[in-house]
C-alpha cells in the first residue's frame, strides 16, 4: 500500500482516482485548491498525482516549489497534448504524464509501474565516469557532491552507465525504465536526457553521447 496525493480541480476526476487507487489498497487524499494545503505535507507521500491546468497555482509552479522538498515520482495530469508543455513539465521535475481523458486501467498501471520502480531492492554501488551510483538509495555522486536528478533521470543514466558502451535506441530506453506498459513516448527520452546533461555539465562530466541515427550511449 502506497501513500497518494492528488491535486485536481475537478472533483470529479479526484472522485475518480480515489475510487480506482483505493481499490488497490492504496491510501489517497484527494485536494481540489493546492492553496489550501500546506506544501510541507507533500513529503509524507510516496507518489504525486498533479493536475496542469488550476486556478490560482498551475501544475508547473506547484511542482517547482514541491519538487525541491520531495524525492517521490511526480505524474502530471494533463489535458494538454502540445509537445512543449509536457516537456516543460519533465524538465521542471515530474517523472510522467497522463493525458486526460484517462481510464482506470491505464491510471492504475502508470501508478503501479511507478511505485514498482520505487521498492526495486538495490544493494551495492559502483564507479564509472568519475560519478558514484548508490544502487541503494538510488542516488547519483561526483566526489562528495550529490548530484539532484530526479527518479526518472537517475534511472535513466543508471541504465546507460551500467551499460556502458552500448548503444541504445530511444524505444529501448523507454522500454528499460519504464516498462512495456507505458503510455509516455520518446520525446520524454530525449527531454530527460538533456536535463542529466545540463545537471552533469556543472560538474564538467559529459559521459552520454548522441550516435546519430541510433539512440545514446554511456562512454
Amino acid at each position: 500500500m502506497a501513500n497518494i496525493i492528488a491535486v485536481d480541480d475537478e472533483q470529479g476526476i479526484l472522485d475518480l482516482i480515489k475510487t480506482a487507487l483505493s481499490r488497490e489498497g492504496h491510501y489517497v487524499v484527494t485536494v481540489k485548491d493546492p492553496r489550501s494545503f500546506d506544501v510541507s505535507g507533500y513529503s509524507r507521500f510516496d507518489l504525486i498525482l498533479l493536475d496542469v491546468m488550476m486556478p490560482g497555482i498551475d501544475g508547473f509552479e506547484l511542482c517547482r516549489t514541491i519538487r525541491e522538498l520531495v524525492d517521490c515520482p511526480i505524474l502530471f495530469l494533463t489535458a494538454k497534448t502540445m509537445e512543449e508543455d509536457i516537456m516543460r513539465g519533465l524538465a521542471i521535475g515530474a517523472d510522467d504524464y497522463i493525458k486526460k481523458p484517462f481510464g482506470i486501467g491505464e491510471l492504475r498501471s502508470r501508478v503501479a509501474a511507478h511505485l514498482r520502480r520505487e521498492q526495486r531492492e538495490r544493494h551495492n554501488s559502483f564507479v564509472i565516469s568519475g560519478l558514484k551510483f548508490d544502487l541503494s538509495a538510488k542516488e547519483l555522486y561526483y566526489g562528495n557532491e550529490g548530484i539532484n536528478f530526479t527518479k526518472s533521470e537517475y534511472e535513466i543514466s543508471e541504465f546507460l552507465a551500467i551499460n556502458h558502451g552500448q548503444v541504445f535506441s530511444k524505444d529501448r530506453i523507454l522500454e528499460a525504465v519504464f516498462g512495456y506498459d507505458t503510455e509516455s513516448d520518446c520525446s520524454a527520452i530525449v527531454e530527460h536526457i538533456k536535463n542529466i546533461r545540463a545537471k552533469l555539465s556543472k560538474v564538467n562530466c559529459n559521459p552520454i553521447i548522441t550516435v546519430w541515427g541510433i539512440g545514446y550511449k554511456w562512454i
